[in-house]
């Protein structure tokens, strides 16, 4: 049986056109992924526009269509494709797109399940690795990179092609430090901050009501 990864929000409030472009390719220049696979990308959600979700059924023909949901026909890779959703949540309509390994033909609705439960929960139901992402797309191109990608001998083998963000550390300046090994407090002030920006936008419906 094909093992399929959890289902995952890789960004905090609605994104944008280009967010949403840009969150297609996320995993293009991650080292180590392989280009032909959709493996990195299965599973992974976030929320929309209603006229994203109309651009895209206008752009091609689906590859199925049905109430509150269509994919498309044109494959990320593999057997992975983009799957748009329209769905009404306490009350209000929204609009996401996931990644869905249609080797498991369940995938879109056990995917819909699990956004409506995500968006249905408590105010701060994300989890740690959902905010990880967050932080990390949210993160300027000059304030991440990958450890060891200009300097190998400056992290130690096992780091090498892991995820590095600048953290601020006290009187020493900034520093570079693994995505995974973000404090609580640091992942809660990023959050902070992500959260600020997505309300003076106006997209954050992460709380619905």
């Amino acid at each position: 049986m094909t093992a399929h990864p959890p289902f995952r929000k890789v960004l905090d409030g609605v994104a944008t056109r280009e967010q949403m472009f840009q969150l297609f390719s996320r995993h293009k220049d991650t080292p180590g992924i392989d280009p032909l696979s959709g493996t990195p990308y299965s599973g992974e959600w976030f929320a929309i526009t209603a006229s994203e979700y109309h651009f895209m059924l206008d752009l091609l023909p689906p590859l199925f269509m049905r109430t509150g949901m269509f994919g498309m026909s044109e494959f990320k890779a593999g057997n992975v494709t983009s799957v748009f959703f329209a769905i009404r949540i306490r009350g209000r309509e929204r609009w996401f797109h996931g990644f869905c390994d249609l080797t498991d033909r369940q995938s879109p609705d056990k995917m819909r399940a699990a956004i409506i439960a995500h968006e249905t929960g408590a105010s701060d139901s994300m989890t740690r690795a959902e905010k990880l992402e967050a932080i990390w797309n949210a993160t300027h191109p000059d304030f991440k990179g990958i450890a060891g990608e200009i300097d190998p001998a400056a992290w130690p083998a096992e780091h090498r092609g892991k995820r590095v963000v600048l953290v601020n550390n006290g009187g020493n300046g900034t520093i570079l430090k693994l995505l995974e090994d973000l404090s609580d407090d640091e992942i809660n002030s990023r959050m902070a901050g992500i959260r600020a920006h997505a309300k003076r936008r106006g997209g954050n419906d992460a709380d619905p009501s």
